[in-house]
């Protein structure tokens, strides 16, 4: 396994849509390992293939405490969405800013297995919240896109001076 390089914002490939995936094999596997090693060093409850370069639709998810509940979601696409849920989310590619964000509250997803096998699954609260992140990043959008202009302005200032005082 190896530790991934996160593309920081506002790097442009962080607004690449991602491609299908059409072969489950060892390369799949072996990106999706490193994709869990990278999001539980940053550390990170989801990290989407986007985020490290990788245009493809697969995303890693574990939003459990235990860091003992691996979810892959490969080719991920929601065909339900319900209710309303405002949570603060931040993100491995603006580090240090968090923003409430509205989302839908439920989820139901259809998504491949890292074996290809067609699954389904319903969600709601932070595990909903989270598989809308990173299919966000997987179409090239970012959470910052959910906030209103001013929030956003106001962020992204304050993510900029964060950068230059790490560059110090």
């Amino acid at each position: 396994m190896a530790k991934l390089p996160i593309l920081l914002y506002p790097h442009p490939h962080l607004r690449k849509v991602a491609r299908r995936i059409e072969h489950f094999d060892d390369g799949l596997r072996r990106l999706v390992e490193d994709m869990f090693e990278t999001m539980y060093a940053a550390p990170g409850i989801g990290l989407a293939a986007t985020q490290v370069d990788v245009h493809r639709r697969v995303a890693v998810i574990d939003v459990s405490e235990t860091k003992d509940q691996p979810l892959v979601l490969v080719n991920a696409e929601i065909l339900e969405a319900s209710g309303v849920e405002e949570m603060e989310e931040g993100c491995l590619s603006i580090p240090e800013i968090h923003e409430k964000v509205a989302r839908k509250e439920r989820v139901r997803v259809r998504y491949q297995d890292l074996d290809g096998q067609e699954r389904e699954l319903d969600t709601d609260g932070l595990l909903a919240v989270c598989i809308q992140h990173e299919l966000d990043h997987l179409e090239g959008r970012l959470f910052i896109d959910h906030i209103s202009p001013l929030k956003r302005e106001r962020a992204l200032k304050k993510y900029e001076k964060l950068q230059k005082r790490s560059r110090a």
